[in-house]
Protein backbone atom coordinates (compact mmCIF):
# COMPACT_ATOMS: atom_id res chain seq x y z
CA UNK A 1 0.00 0.00 0.00
CA UNK A 2 1.31 3.58 -0.72
CA UNK A 3 1.72 5.62 2.04
CA UNK A 4 3.42 8.77 2.27
CA UNK A 5 7.22 8.71 2.22
CA UNK A 6 7.46 10.27 5.39
CA UNK A 7 4.80 8.62 7.57
CA UNK A 8 7.25 5.49 6.35
CA UNK A 9 10.08 7.00 7.14
CA UNK A 10 9.16 8.43 10.82
CA UNK A 11 7.37 4.49 11.64
CA UNK A 12 10.54 3.09 10.67
CA UNK A 13 12.53 5.20 13.21
CA UNK A 14 13.81 8.35 11.38
CA UNK A 15 12.41 11.22 13.85
CA UNK A 16 9.03 12.77 13.67
CA UNK A 17 7.48 13.34 10.51
CA UNK A 18 8.80 16.86 10.15
CA UNK A 19 12.31 15.06 10.80
CA UNK A 20 11.62 12.73 8.15
CA UNK A 21 10.82 15.87 5.89
CA UNK A 22 13.88 17.31 6.40
CA UNK A 23 15.83 13.57 5.31
CA UNK A 24 13.94 13.73 2.39
CA UNK A 25 14.31 17.48 1.18
CA UNK A 26 17.68 17.49 2.16
CA UNK A 27 17.89 14.44 -0.67
CA UNK A 28 19.09 11.98 1.96
CA UNK A 29 16.46 9.36 0.31
CA UNK A 30 15.98 6.77 -2.18
CA UNK A 31 13.45 4.27 -3.00
CA UNK A 32 14.50 1.97 -5.36
CA UNK A 33 17.98 3.34 -5.98
CA UNK A 34 16.79 6.81 -7.14
CA UNK A 35 16.77 9.99 -4.94
CA UNK A 36 13.57 11.57 -4.00
CA UNK A 37 13.13 15.12 -2.51
CA UNK A 38 9.72 15.85 -3.27
CA UNK A 39 8.04 15.72 0.26
CA UNK A 40 4.48 14.56 -1.86
CA UNK A 41 6.13 11.49 -2.89
CA UNK A 42 4.82 8.42 -1.93
CA UNK A 43 5.65 4.14 -1.49
CA UNK A 44 4.75 1.20 -0.62
CA UNK A 45 7.01 -0.09 2.47
CA UNK A 46 6.45 -3.57 1.44
CA UNK A 47 7.45 -3.58 -2.10
CA UNK A 48 10.14 -0.49 -2.47
CA UNK A 49 13.63 -0.56 -1.34
CA UNK A 50 13.82 2.83 0.80
CA UNK A 51 17.23 4.17 2.16
CA UNK A 52 18.60 6.92 4.03
CA UNK A 53 22.02 8.08 3.40
CA UNK A 54 22.59 4.64 1.64
CA UNK A 55 21.00 2.39 4.77
CA UNK A 56 17.82 0.34 4.13
CA UNK A 57 15.13 1.03 6.73
CA UNK A 58 13.26 -1.15 8.96
CA UNK A 59 10.35 -2.72 8.19
CA UNK A 60 7.73 -3.78 10.17
CA UNK A 61 8.75 -7.19 10.26
CA UNK A 62 12.09 -5.67 11.53
CA UNK A 63 10.44 -3.89 14.33
CA UNK A 64 11.85 -4.42 17.69
CA UNK A 65 10.95 -4.04 21.56
CA UNK A 66 12.84 -3.31 23.88
CA UNK A 67 12.86 -3.31 27.77
CA UNK A 68 16.27 -1.91 29.94
CA UNK A 69 16.84 -1.61 33.51
CA UNK A 70 18.89 1.51 33.39
CA UNK A 71 21.06 2.59 36.45
CA UNK A 72 21.56 5.46 37.87
CA UNK A 73 24.26 8.37 35.83
CA UNK A 74 23.74 7.00 32.49
CA UNK A 75 21.74 9.85 30.15
CA UNK A 76 19.37 9.22 28.24
CA UNK A 77 20.30 9.82 24.86
CA UNK A 78 21.21 8.40 21.83
CA UNK A 79 24.55 10.68 21.77
CA UNK A 80 26.21 13.40 23.77
CA UNK A 81 28.67 16.29 22.53
CA UNK A 82 30.21 15.50 25.95
CA UNK A 83 31.17 11.92 25.60
CA UNK A 84 29.09 11.17 28.66
CA UNK A 85 27.88 7.33 29.08
CA UNK A 86 24.34 6.94 27.18
CA UNK A 87 21.58 4.12 27.52
CA UNK A 88 22.98 3.55 23.94
CA UNK A 89 26.20 2.40 24.86
CA UNK A 90 25.00 -0.28 27.19
CA UNK A 91 22.41 -1.93 24.76
CA UNK A 92 23.31 -5.50 23.43
CA UNK A 93 25.11 -5.70 20.08
CA UNK A 94 23.41 -6.75 16.96
CA UNK A 95 20.29 -4.92 17.51
CA UNK A 96 18.63 -3.33 14.13
CA UNK A 97 19.07 -0.27 13.39
CA UNK A 98 18.03 2.88 14.63
CA UNK A 99 17.11 1.48 18.05
CA UNK A 100 16.15 4.69 20.33
CA UNK A 101 14.68 5.18 24.05
CA UNK A 102 11.06 5.75 24.13
CA UNK A 103 11.16 8.82 26.74
CA UNK A 104 13.21 9.53 29.04
CA UNK A 105 14.60 9.07 32.40
CA UNK A 106 16.70 11.85 34.20
CA UNK A 107 20.44 10.73 34.60
CA UNK A 108 19.96 10.18 38.67
CA UNK A 109 16.90 7.58 37.90
CA UNK A 110 17.05 4.43 37.80
CA UNK A 111 14.81 1.82 36.32
CA UNK A 112 12.47 0.64 33.15
CA UNK A 113 13.19 2.73 30.49
CA UNK A 114 11.54 1.40 26.76
CA UNK A 115 13.27 1.12 23.12
CA UNK A 116 12.21 0.24 19.61
CA UNK A 117 13.01 1.46 16.27
CA UNK A 118 9.21 1.66 15.12
CA UNK A 119 8.50 5.32 15.14
CA UNK A 120 4.71 5.42 14.79
CA UNK A 121 4.56 3.71 18.14
CA UNK A 122 7.36 5.70 19.80
CA UNK A 123 4.99 8.81 19.22
CA UNK A 124 2.07 7.48 20.88
CA UNK A 125 3.76 6.31 23.82
CA UNK A 126 4.95 9.05 24.38
CA UNK A 127 2.22 11.70 23.86
CA UNK A 128 0.33 12.53 26.77
CA UNK A 129 -3.67 11.67 25.31
CA UNK A 130 -3.12 7.86 25.69
CA UNK A 131 -2.32 8.30 29.41
CA UNK A 132 0.12 5.57 29.73
CA UNK A 133 1.06 4.46 33.64
CA UNK A 134 3.92 4.89 34.82
CA UNK A 135 4.86 3.20 38.24
CA UNK A 136 7.95 4.67 40.16
CA UNK A 137 9.45 4.08 43.85
CA UNK A 138 10.95 7.19 45.58
CA UNK A 139 13.02 6.96 48.70
CA UNK A 140 12.47 10.16 50.00
CA UNK A 141 13.70 12.05 53.16
CA UNK A 142 11.57 12.48 56.31
CA UNK A 143 8.14 10.64 57.30
CA UNK A 144 5.36 11.97 55.04
CA UNK A 145 2.05 12.95 56.78
CA UNK A 146 -1.62 12.22 55.70
CA UNK A 147 -2.25 16.38 54.73
CA UNK A 148 1.41 15.68 52.09
CA UNK A 149 -0.11 12.69 51.15
CA UNK A 150 -3.29 13.70 50.14
CA UNK A 151 -1.73 16.99 48.03
CA UNK A 152 0.39 14.73 46.05
CA UNK A 153 -2.76 12.56 45.33
CA UNK A 154 -5.27 15.27 44.19
CA UNK A 155 -2.43 17.21 42.96
CA UNK A 156 0.32 19.65 43.09
CA UNK A 157 1.60 23.31 41.78
CA UNK A 158 5.48 22.35 39.58
CA UNK A 159 6.21 24.96 37.94
CA UNK A 160 3.05 27.19 37.51
CA UNK A 161 0.86 24.40 36.36
CA UNK A 162 -0.79 21.43 38.47
CA UNK A 163 -0.06 17.78 38.27
CA UNK A 164 -3.07 15.17 37.10
CA UNK A 165 -4.26 13.18 40.23
CA UNK A 166 -1.84 10.35 41.11
CA UNK A 167 -1.64 7.27 42.97
CA UNK A 168 0.54 7.81 45.77
CA UNK A 169 1.10 5.36 48.97
CA UNK A 170 4.04 4.26 51.48
CA UNK A 171 6.01 1.07 49.90
CA UNK A 172 8.56 -1.62 50.88
CA UNK A 173 12.09 -0.99 49.90
CA UNK A 174 12.46 -2.30 46.56
CA UNK A 175 14.49 -5.42 46.38
CA UNK A 176 17.96 -4.71 46.28
CA UNK A 177 17.73 -1.62 48.23
CA UNK A 178 17.57 0.00 51.49
CA UNK A 179 16.30 2.35 53.63
CA UNK A 180 18.10 4.72 55.70
CA UNK A 181 17.23 6.29 59.12
CA UNK A 182 14.91 9.04 58.39
CA UNK A 183 13.84 7.83 55.00
CA UNK A 184 10.96 5.87 53.52
CA UNK A 185 9.27 4.89 50.38
CA UNK A 186 6.68 6.05 48.41
CA UNK A 187 4.85 4.04 45.36
CA UNK A 188 3.67 6.70 42.63
CA UNK A 189 1.77 6.02 39.85
CA UNK A 190 1.40 8.92 37.02
CA UNK A 191 0.47 9.13 33.93
CA UNK A 192 2.03 12.64 32.26
CA UNK A 193 5.87 12.81 31.27
CA UNK A 194 6.76 16.09 32.40
CA UNK A 195 10.57 16.71 33.33
CA UNK A 196 11.65 15.53 36.70
CA UNK A 197 8.00 15.18 37.94
CA UNK A 198 8.21 12.96 40.66
CA UNK A 199 11.25 14.93 42.11
CA UNK A 200 9.11 18.11 41.87
CA UNK A 201 6.66 16.80 43.51
CA UNK A 202 7.69 15.56 46.24
CA UNK A 203 10.25 18.68 46.80
CA UNK A 204 6.96 20.52 46.50
CA UNK A 205 5.63 18.94 49.66
CA UNK A 206 8.78 19.03 51.73
CA UNK A 207 10.21 15.75 51.03
CA UNK A 208 13.00 15.37 48.14
CA UNK A 209 13.94 12.48 46.65
CA UNK A 210 16.60 10.70 47.17
CA UNK A 211 16.59 7.52 45.12
CA UNK A 212 14.13 6.96 42.35
CA UNK A 213 13.07 3.79 40.68
CA UNK A 214 10.92 3.38 37.58
CA UNK A 215 9.31 0.18 38.22
CA UNK A 216 6.05 -0.28 35.20
CA UNK A 217 5.22 0.99 32.01
CA UNK A 218 1.72 0.16 31.65
CA UNK A 219 1.79 -3.82 31.75
CA UNK A 220 5.81 -3.61 31.31
CA UNK A 221 7.57 -4.25 34.74
CA UNK A 222 11.18 -4.46 35.79
CA UNK A 223 10.38 -7.82 37.54
CA UNK A 224 13.98 -9.40 37.92
CA UNK A 225 15.83 -7.82 35.09
CA UNK A 226 19.06 -6.87 36.41
CA UNK A 227 20.38 -3.15 36.33
CA UNK A 228 22.10 -2.03 33.14
CA UNK A 229 20.40 -5.71 31.67
CA UNK A 230 17.92 -5.78 28.66
CA UNK A 231 15.55 -7.91 27.34
CA UNK A 232 13.12 -8.52 24.39
CA UNK A 233 9.32 -7.65 25.31
CA UNK A 234 6.71 -10.58 24.96
CA UNK A 235 4.87 -10.59 22.21
CA UNK A 236 1.42 -10.70 24.71
CA UNK A 237 3.43 -7.01 25.86
CA UNK A 238 3.90 -5.76 22.82
CA UNK A 239 0.57 -6.52 21.44
CA UNK A 240 -0.85 -4.74 24.98
CA UNK A 241 1.25 -1.42 24.82
CA UNK A 242 0.23 -1.60 20.49
CA UNK A 243 -3.99 -1.78 21.50
CA UNK A 244 -3.39 0.84 24.05
CA UNK A 245 -1.96 3.55 21.74
CA UNK A 246 -4.48 1.96 19.10
CA UNK A 247 -2.07 0.58 16.88
CA UNK A 248 -3.72 -2.98 16.20
CA UNK A 249 -1.86 -4.24 13.00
Amino acid sequence: MNERLQKILARAGHGSRRGAEALISGGRVRVNGIVVSELGAQADADLDRIEVDGVAIATASAHIYLAMNKPAGILTTVTDPENRRTVIDILPPGLPPHVFPIGRLDRDTEGLLLFTNDGEFAHRMAHPRYEIDKEYVALIHGMIEQAALDELRTGVMIEGKPTAPATVEPSRAPEGYATPTGHMWLRLVIHEGRKRQIRLMCGSVGHPVKTLVRTRISGVTLARLARGKTRVLSPREVGDLRAQVGLTS
